[in-house]
């Protein structure tokens, strides 16, 4: 097989808001910070974990240096991101499974590489999953999908996002994107960002990447 598909995590095939959530207001709490609620934590998320926690601190407040307060937040969120998932979205497995008898698949996310290996053994077991590391930068940066599909023995690959980083992420490395509407933006932000194939079921995400397959 050398066509791929690609999939963002958060939001796209796992609901880990909750987790990011409590992990980021944990974080907060412990260096004397506002908390910040679920639909803030929502909004800040997709871009990785410094920008995530850089917009989560407080503007204009005295607080220990952003490099201090990742740390601390990654510590904790490593131990725990699996906490509050309950389980894939529905009907992403059964998707998945159907894909996967015809095309290699791959996870690929802003997450911390160890938290996206550990929470896709958990959920994906035997799905190649990558995230960000000193030798792959985050996304919108095409190196991630270059580097999955080089990994995979892929030649395309379809890339399946929520957000309108996967949008731009698609767009930089010069490969089709289907974009979902169950995570984490709506479709005016996907629809702005670029965004022109969308799924509102993951039932419907076999059809949607097979016309792209055939035009590729």
């Amino acid at each position: 097989m050398k066509t791929a598909i690609l999939f963002d995590l958060d939001g796209t095939l796992l609901n880990t808001l909750e987790d990011l959530y409590n992990a980021t207001n944990y974080t907060l709490a412990h260096f004397g910070c506002p908390l910040r609620s679920m639909e803030e934590i929502r909004t800040f998320v997709g871009n990785g974990a410094r920008n995530q926690i850089r917009l989560s601190l407080p503007e204009k407040v005295n607080h220990p240096p952003l490099e201090e307060v990742l740390d601390y937040y990654q510590e904790y969120y490593n131990r725990t991101s699996a906490d509050g998932t309950a389980a894939p979205y529905p009907g992403v497995m059964e998707a998945i499974d159907k894909l996967g008898q015809k095309y290699k698949l791959a996870i690929v996310s802003n997450k911390p590489d160890p938290a996206v290996k550990a929470l896709c053994a958990k959920y994906f077991p035997g799905i190649y999953a990558r995230g960000v590391s000193e030798d792959c930068p985050r996304k919108p940066a095409p190196d991630m999908v270059h580097l999955t599909l080089k990994a995979l023995g892929a030649e395309k690959c379809v890339y399946v996002g929520d957000s309108e980083v996967d949008v731009a992420t698609a767009k930089n490395a010069g490969v089709p994107c289907v974009s979902v509407l169950w995570g984490f933006r709506d479709k005016q932000t996907l629809l702005d960002a670029g965004g022109e194939v969308f799924c509102t079921d993951a039932a419907q995400l076999p059809d949607a990447i097979e016309s792209f397959i055939r035009n590729i």
